[in-house]
């Protein structure tokens, strides 16, 4: 489970603005943003180390921006069926035709925003059928149900501060109002809320074996040839965000990071 809240425009100097938050088991490791994959130099996401995946990545190139969310109604895949963390990377090196080249059939289900200069489009898969949606310019919050119908908190609407196109900025001034919204959620057993924290009971006494939590959020603005990327580990906790500005080629460890 995960939440996205997406902010389109082709108008806008950064026509992709995001807020990705990751919920996970804690136990399950992962690594920080990063282009972790050798055939795709220019995207940079945090890769799960179990599958090798990402949740969320972004082409510095392109300015594409894929994440992946999973939704309940399939939670296991078949065998042998591919992971869900292999999307957002198809999603940005094929688009929209993605679907193309994958066959989801016994793939656990998931919901796939894929937000590029030119538009912003949302696949869901419920375990049978693969739908797709085509957005116009606005703010979606996505959820593990889908697309959210309403409830958006109005911080995030049209007349909440998005980033403010200052790349040199730090969190709370590049994203005020978002980062407030984030800063003013309290972690919940509910997953339908913005911030997640439930433990999860051992199958075998009544003993909880793991914590289920929003273990990862990140602030995306982009356009082709720049993306400034914040994200923080447990934000719940309310830390420094860790921010950095990227260009195609960009030396990763010589990027400055502020935060």
């Amino acid at each position: 489970m995960c939440t996205v809240v997406c902010r389109w425009s082709a108008d806008s100097e950064f026509p992709v603005q995001m807020l990705a938050l990751r919920d996970e088991l804690i136990s399950r490791e992962f690594d920080l943003p990063a282009p972790w994959w050798p055939d795709q130099p220019d995207v940079i996401g945090g890769r799960d180390r179990q599958a090798g995946g990402s949740w969320c990545v972004c082409d510095v190139r392109t300015g594409v921006t894929a994440v992946v969310l999973n939704r309940p109604e399939r939670r296991e895949a078949a065998a042998g069926a591919p992971s869900r963390g292999v999307l957002p990377l198809l999603g940005v090196e094929r688009g929209e035709q993605w679907p193309q080249f994958i066959d989801v059939t016994g793939m656990a289900g998931f919901n796939l925003v894929i937000a590029s200069p030119a538009g912003l489009r949302w696949w869901s898969f419920d375990g049978e059928r693969l739908e797709d949606k085509a957005l116009s310019a606005g703010t979606y919050m996505f959820t593990p149900g889908g697309l959210l119908r309403s409830g958006l908190d109005p911080r995030f609407g049209p007349d909440g501060a998005g980033f403010t196109g200052d790349l040199d900025a730090a969190t709370g001034q590049a994203w005020p109002d978002w980062l407030a919204v984030v800063e003013s959620s309290v972690p919940s057993e509910d997953p339908a809320q913005l911030l997640v924290r439930m433990p999860v009971p051992d199958r075998m006494d009544e003993t909880f074996a793991d914590v289920f939590a929003t273990v990862f959020g990140q602030f995306i603005a982009s356009r082709p040839g720049t993306l400034r990327l914040d994200h923080q580990v447990d934000p719940a906790a309310h830390g420094e965000w860790t921010t950095r500005t990227l260009h195609p080629g960009t030396d990763l460890s010589a990027a400055p990071a502020r935060g």
